[in-house]
């Protein structure tokens, strides 16, 4: 099955990801967030990361466990790849795994600015999730 797919839209980058759960839908768009920025091909993961983040519905969760992960892009310049993502009452915890960028050995693709609410879908029957990045 595949993790994600890109949607056709005008100027920014929309995903739609799929999973067995929505927690597994949660790690594959953070998975895309990355792809979309750097090959994952050749990332490791030799690093391991613990993120907690919460709110007050499932669209909300989804912004801000997506904007957590690309806050530890740019801040960390860490590239993640293997996602563990669990719900917890309205926390998203998820243990993540990969390694620090490396410009000199990995692809960079393009820059995803922002996630945003715009055009965002979770469906909780599919599951999948779809959301919009800002390019």
């Amino acid at each position: 099955m595949e993790r994600y797919i890109l949607v056709d839209h005008t100027a920014d980058m929309m995903v739609k990801a799929f999973g067995s759960t929505l927690e597994e839908c949660f790690g594959n768009a953070a998975y895309a967030l990355f792809d979309q920025t750097v090959d994952l091909s050749n990332i490791g993961t030799s690093e391991s990361i613990e993120v907690r983040v919460s709110g007050i519905d499932d669209e909300d969760r989804l912004y801000s466990f997506l904007s957590e992960m690309l806050f530890i892009e740019d801040a960390d310049n860490l590239i993640l790849k293997e996602f563990d993502v669990r719900f917890e009452g309205d926390n998203v915890l998820c243990t993540a795994k990969g390694e620090t960028l490396d410009r000199s050995k990995h692809r960079l693709r393009s820059e995803v600015k922002a996630v945003t609410y715009h055009m965002m879908d979770i469906d909780r029957d599919g599951p999948s999730v779809t959301v919009l990045f800002d390019v």
